[in-house]
């Protein structure tokens, strides 16, 4: 159910205890008036405001709170982050060469035209900033923006709150997108917060491949020692028998701060696959959830978390499959090296009325350091009498006598480990159905040196 608090909606009476419900958090306070200083008008300041009124009343999370407890944001509390305007100069990123003409690209949440590249897409697909939308299509986003599940969230709502611009994908009805979408989010500059915003739209008998990427100014001088926060939101309605394959890569900077919500509505028939790679960030948390709207759903989720130093990466999914004949299948890998710290929370609903429910979960996890740390949580909550499901965690190291062997084969001890660590990220790379950024990620994998180091 939402809740909005409203002043004008609340009796006199009831004046003095709404006011010590707002603004219950000095910090998050700051953070909302900073987001919110860029006015818009007509129905997109009113569901600002809504969010807003809904971040007022609420609290950042605290490791008391079992949600966050293995993820403490105190470190967050100590930078005053502030709203900065695109820097379009000294950037670098990948382009796909299978999506040169289709790509947007946003800087510090900003559109940016000159980098991005729409053209020789099929007629009946969008893709566009929310600027750039005829009427027409302005009102079609309306029944869809900020209307998923978890909306109140407050990290969500905090996007929400200070929506400007986002990056609007629609697929209609029937249409076939042989091309990749890339839509690349690039963040930096000391103190400064961005918050993305994607919306995606599979109309009934669609199929779309996206590559969602979130990456730092790497063309910038020391750029991986800025800290700054992204805050995404990606919203994405898979409508009956339609097909979405979605590719989530987040890589910034060492010392950033990345919070993220992918929130998946699947309807009769749909089938919905991510690929989820986490490998940079100081901080980072994705929070991953899909909702079964309709029977005879397909849901695929793997995902890959590499990290060293002392990073921290927090990934925590849900899938609530309400009705019968669903099959959800989750692979979820870690790497941890040096002193970090990986974080798996999944979970998957089965109520009485999702009988005939396939559901598989998995999470393996290869520390490389004693000192690396993984917390993990597979959870089924199953009270459906006819059904198939299955979950586990494994927690291992490098083998010594794989090592051994590779060495005599005359493969000295660190490329033996490189080659064990990279057949491991291979499980799910290799599943990414774009050819040049299975490349890309690969090589990253085996340039991480840190990795291969005690």
């Amino acid at each position: 159910m939402n809740i909005q608090v409203s002043p004008s909606a609340i009796p006199n009476s009831n004046a003095v205890s709404l006011t010590s419900m707002l603004d219950r958090d000095d910090y998050l306070t700051g953070l909302l008036n900073q987001v919110t200083a860029t006015k818009t008008e007509g129905w997109l300041q009113e569901l600002r405001q809504s969010a807003a009124n809904w971040v007022r009343h609420s609290i950042i999370p605290t490791t008391r709170e079992e949600e966050w407890r293995f993820t403490d944001l105190s470190s967050l509390r100590n930078v005053q982050f502030h709203v900065e305007m695109g820097n379009f100069a000294s950037l670098e990123f990948d382009i796909l060469p299978e999506a040169a003409n289709s790509r947007l690209v946003f800087v510090n949440g900003v559109f940016a035209p000159e980098l991005s590249a729409v053209s020789d897409l099929p007629s009946g697909i969008v893709v566009s900033n929310l600027a750039g939308l005829s009427v027409v299509e302005q009102e079609g986003v309306q029944q869809y923006l900020a209307q998923a599940e978890g909306a109140q969230e407050v990290f969500t709502a905090l996007n929400t709150a200070g929506i400007t611009d986002a990056a609007v994908v629609w697929v209609k009805k029937n249409v076939v997108v042989e091309t990749p979408i890339h839509l690349v989010f690039i963040s930096g500059e000391t103190a400064t917060i961005s918050q993305p915003r994607c919306l995606v739209v599979a109309e009934s008998g669609s199929q779309v491949t996206l590559v969602e990427e979130y990456t730092n100014r790497r063309g910038a001088e020391s750029a991986e020692k800025e800290v700054y926060l992204t805050n995404a939101v990606t919203e994405i309605w898979v409508g009956d028998n339609a097909q979405v394959s979605h590719t989530r890569v987040e890589q910034e900077g060492a010392e950033a701060f990345h919070i993220g919500k992918t929130a998946i509505a699947q309807a009769r028939d749909s089938r919905y696959t991510c690929h989820a790679i986490t490998l940079g960030a100081k901080l980072s948390r994705h929070n991953l959830e899909i909702l079964q709207t309709g029977e005879q759903t397909q849901t695929t989720l793997n995902g890959l978390t590499i990290i060293s130093g002392k990073q921290l990466s927090d990934t925590h999914s849900a899938i609530a499959l309400n009705y019968p004949h669903g099959t959800s299948d989750q692979l979820h890998k870690c790497i941890v090296g040096d002193r970090a710290h990986a974080v798996f929370n999944g979970k998957v609903f089965v109520p009485k009325l999702a009988q005939l429910t396939n559901a598989s979960q998995l999470n393996r996890n290869l520390l490389l350091s004693s000192k690396a740390r993984v917390d993990t949580k597979p959870q089924l909550e199953i009270t459906a009498d006819n059904v198939k499901c299955a979950h586990g965690a494994t927690v291992s190291q490098l083998e010594d006598d794989e090592i051994f062997y590779l060495q005599s084969r005359g493969i000295d001890e660190n490329d033996a480990r490189k080659l064990l660590i990279n057949a491991f990220a291979a499980e799910v790379i290799n599943k990414i159905p774009v050819p040049s950024l299975r490349e890309i990620l690969l090589n990253t994998v085996n340039n991480l040196k840190s990795l291969t180091n005690e």
